[in-house]
């Protein structure tokens, strides 16, 4: 489905960028802004190649990974229908710092560089936001550094369980609803680690009842569990079970 005028405005509005902006405003970010269809495969960028775009993804799948000088990809990130990615490079007009590729037939709307930065001129707004996004994303950078340094597997998981609740889940009656589209190997990739170790974790979670694993998706049944072990010094009853 190509998205329409219409349709990009909603997405655009999803980003933290553009949430506060009149209608005005996102009516000439959809004007500016193109569709690109991929096929499962193809490749939208490469390490290296110019940042000249922010992208959203309207439907389907793009992985977000590097490859090492042994030739090995990692994965970074899969990015999912309203997920935004290129940020920095919309800003610095840098290289782009990792490859992305469609994981399945995917349709992404394109917001170019050059009309971008021209329309910050006119718009403080985003200006300000810019300066948000900025700090928060060095906070996070700070934050994973210090979760890889002195968080065990199991509380980088129960932590990556509850983030993934937060920005994809679905409450259901018996729990947060998340459905799947990393696999183990994936997981285990982002984390450091084999797919057995993550698949024992993942084991144990669900054997002590906090979440319920099934094909595709996984059931988050208790998140103040999960929460008292990715950070012990939480207040458990201050979180929703």
């Amino acid at each position: 489905m190509i998205p329409t005028l219409d349709d990009r405005q909603k997405l655009f509005r999803r980003h933290f960028l553009f949430s506060d902006v009149a209608e005005e405003t996102l009516e000439r970010l959809a004007g500016l802004s193109t569709v690109v269809p991929l096929k499962r495969g193809d490749v939208l960028f490469y390490r290296g190649d110019e940042g000249d775009a922010l992208y959203a993804v309207y439907e389907g799948t793009v992985r977000i990974s590097i490859v090492g000088p042994d030739g090995k990809e990692v994965s970074l990130n899969l990015m999912e229908p309203g997920d935004f990615f290129g940020e920095i490079a919309l800003l610095d007009g840098l290289s782009r710092t990792a490859d992305a590729r469609a994981a399945e037939d995917t349709t992404l709307v394109r917001l170019p560089r050059e009309p971008f930065m021209a329309l910050l001129d006119d718009e403080p707004r985003i200006m300000r936001n810019i300066i948000d996004m900025l700090c928060e994303m060095l906070r996070n950078s700070a934050e994973d550094i210090a979760d890889a340094a002195f968080l065990d597997l199991r509380a980088r998981l129960a932590k990556w369980l509850l983030e993934l609740g937060i920005s994809h889940g679905e409450t259901t009656e018996s729990g947060t609803f998340i459905r799947l589209r990393q696999s183990q190997t994936d997981l285990a990739q982002l984390l450091g680690v084999t797919r057995e170790a993550v698949n024992k974790q993942l084991k144990s979670l669900e054997r002590e009842h906090m979440i319920r694993l099934e094909r595709g998706h996984i059931t988050v049944l208790s998140r103040a569990k999960l929460l008292a072990i990715a950070n012990p010094d939480s207040d458990p009853d201050r979180t929703a079970r």
